[in-house]
């Protein structure tokens, strides 16, 4: 019985997975984004009534316009490759809020947003482009999609989902909001190391499809390394620290520079 019940749930793990967008890596994929955007409007939408918006200032059009123009390569991109499933999942908004947190994030389906805090790292449209590159690689990867697979599964088992995601929404609502990373102070907790290193990874990649030069993503990643002291900001992640960010992101220059050369 317990052979016939691993054989089972190995079946519908292996039919519930999904591959991601040039790195080809498998992931989990038992929750689809069918299930998942509700819950991502309702919460981007609370952000932003709890937040002061300015995206209406030169600084937030700036944000806006680098935001349009990574999504509309990534998904020229992404529809050439044969993604259009994928694709058809987004639904990009992007926005400055006005907070001293050194940070930025981007929710399941394009849901952008920017700390004011972060801008004078990024200095420019090619510093923004970097950090938006990273965030709209979170999204076309499905890292929250992945996460919020792997706790519905840790706690319900897979073949429950589609149960939990109906009759209790409590639980699916805590789990959600744990995989997309929402803390009480509208911060984002921290990915793993994996989907960080792919998001830098994918990320160099999509700013370079826009016609953003890589190679000042590591300068960017030397100015955020001397900020903060011994209390970082929340966008430079412990794991993986600057040095290993940028090591990485060298390593994957070259393959970064054949798009934006194109």
């Amino acid at each position: 019985m317990k052979k016939t019940i691993a054989i089972l749930t190995l079946g519908l793990m292996v039919y519930a997975c999904a591959k991601v967008p040039l790195t080809g890596r498998m992931q989990l994929a038992a929750v689809s984004n069918e299930e998942i955007m509700p819950l991502v409007n309702e919460e981007y939408a609370k952000i932003k009534r709890e937040s002061k918006v300015v995206t209406q200032t030169s600084q937030g059009q700036q944000v806006v316009n680098v935001g349009k123009r990574i999504s509309k390569a990534v998904e020229d991109f992404l529809l050439q490759e044969g993604y259009q499933d994928l694709v058809a999942t987004f639904a990009w908004e992007f926005n400055l809020l006005e907070s001293e947190q050194v940070n930025a994030w981007c929710m399941p389906g394009g849901k952008v947003a920017f700390y004011t805090g972060i801008m004078p790292i990024c200095q420019d449209e090619t510093g923004i482009a970097v950090v938006m590159g990273h965030e709209v690689a979170h999204a076309v990867a499905s890292h929250s999609r992945e996460r919020m697979s792997n706790g519905m599964l840790a706690n319900l088992g897979i073949s429950a989902i589609s149960v939990a995601m109906g009759q209790n929404p409590t639980l699916t609502e805590q789990i959600f909001l744990q995989s997309i990373g929402v803390t009480s102070q509208l911060g984002m907790l921290k990915f793993s190391r994996k989907h960080e290193l792919e998001a830098d990874e994918l990320g160099l990649i999509f700013m370079a499809m826009a016609g953003y030069d890589p190679r000042q993503a590591p300068v960017f990643w030397e100015r955020m390394a001397k900020v903060g002291g011994e209390a970082p900001p929340e966008f430079l992640s412990t794991h993986p620290g600057p040095d290993r960010r940028i090591e990485r992101l060298n390593a994957n220059m070259a393959k970064a520079l054949e798009y934006y050369n194109k």
